[in-house]
């Protein structure tokens, strides 16, 4: 088994290892005493008269990028609010950090010294990197919980959460990692915190160049490119999904933190209890 991570997180300090909620297990009501008591529509689509524009790249991928200018978009008014919500996380390493026999001599290729990094497919073999997607969800009814690989908390798209991860992709295959979300129960949703955390000892999230896709039922899909110079960084708040004035919006966080799931719980405030948590060891 891969080495256990550290002691439970607490209010007042951060985890410095990946967090599983304390409990019996998925589905509990993790809420305190105290709390359980007795074409496309844009949000916020016009801007001094012209519609907002989404950057979008290459206009043949069909892709809207949620960007820090245009940060959210209403699944509502893209008549995709309805049916499975596809959320995937892909990633790839730059190869500038592989070095060796991949460099060419600049000497004979000046002008590649002018050329962005290249960003290709890894295997084991070439990195250990553990990339691992996770979501917090609030329900309207209250209940509260994660979703993500380590804990075995894969959730479950019939009934609450209505979020499910298919499952841990520990290598980055070309697949990545996806979770579905059934957006035919967003009356009985309040939010939801897409995030993603990388598992202990692994680059950081400016060796890996991560992207989180969202598929709606209907529409264009959604991009959120997780680029951002953070070296330090171990966990990224993603993208917030949440029911706003009977509309499902989607709205771009790529919020870094130095901890893990504590740290975004205390951000968001969730108030969720973290402790301890691990991987099995797997082979290819």
């Amino acid at each position: 088994m891969r080495n256990a991570l550290c002691g439970a997180a607490t209010e007042d300090s951060s985890a410095a290892a990946p967090s599983v909620v304390m409990g019996r297990g998925y589905g509990d009501d993790l809420r305190s005493p105290s709390e359980r008591g007795g074409g496309m529509g844009l949000f916020d689509g016009l801007r001094r008269g012209r519609e907002a524009q989404f950057d979008s790249g290459d206009a043949s991928t069909n892709a809207i990028e949620l960007t820090k200018r245009r940060a959210q978009i209403s699944l509502t008014k893209q008549g995709a609010a309805t049916g499975h919500l596809r959320v995937n996380l892909s990633w790839r390493m730059r190869t500038s950090d592989f070095g060796g026999s991949q460099r060419e001599s600049l000497l004979r290729h000046p002008f590649r010294a002018l050329k962005p990094p290249e960003v290709v497919g890894h295997s084991q073999s070439m990195v250990n990197v553990d990339l691992d997607l996770g979501c917090l969800y609030e329900l309207q009814d209250g209940s509260k919980g994660v979703v993500q690989p380590l804990g075995g908390y894969f959730g479950d798209t019939n009934a609450a959460p209505y979020v499910k991860l298919s499952g841990d992709d520990r290598f980055g295959s070309a697949s990545g990692e996806t979770m579905y979300i059934n957006l035919d129960h967003r009356d009985s949703i309040k939010r939801l915190l897409v995030f993603v955390y990388i598992y202990d000892q692994t680059p950081a999230f400016d060796r890996a160049h991560a992207i989180v896709t969202l598929y709606p039922s209907n529409g264009p899909r959604v991009e959120i490119h997780l680029d951002e110079r953070q070296p330090q960084a171990r966990s990224c708040a993603v993208v917030m999904i949440e029911k706003v004035k009977n509309e499902i919006i989607v709205r771009r966080e790529a919020k870094f933190v130095y901890g893990f799931q504590a740290e975004l719980d205390r951000l968001y405030g969730w108030g969720l209890q973290w402790g301890r948590g691990y991987k099995t060891k797997v082979d290819r």
